[in-house]
């Protein structure tokens, strides 16, 4: 995987992180808060920034009220 497509997996993520997040009603400061992560990292996450780990995955999962596997868009 180049670097290119490794950037396109951080985006297509972070696009659904952030729609799960609007359909949820909640800011991007109160998943953070709920999943026990720094706020500004998280907004990196959405914005494809951050490549995040799975600990944080299942955090940010619980946070939203999902299951993991709704995390990712295919």
């Amino acid at each position: 995987m180049d670097a290119a497509e490794k950037d396109e997996v951080k985006l297509r993520f972070g696009a659904r992180l952030r729609k799960l997040r609007k359909a949820a009603k909640l800011s991007q400061e109160k998943v953070a808060l709920k999943a026990g992560i720094d706020r500004s990292y998280y907004g990196g996450i959405e914005r494809g920034e951050n490549n995040v780990s799975l600990i944080n995955i299942a955090r940010i999962a619980g946070a939203l009220g999902v299951g993991v596997a709704e995390l990712f868009p295919d």
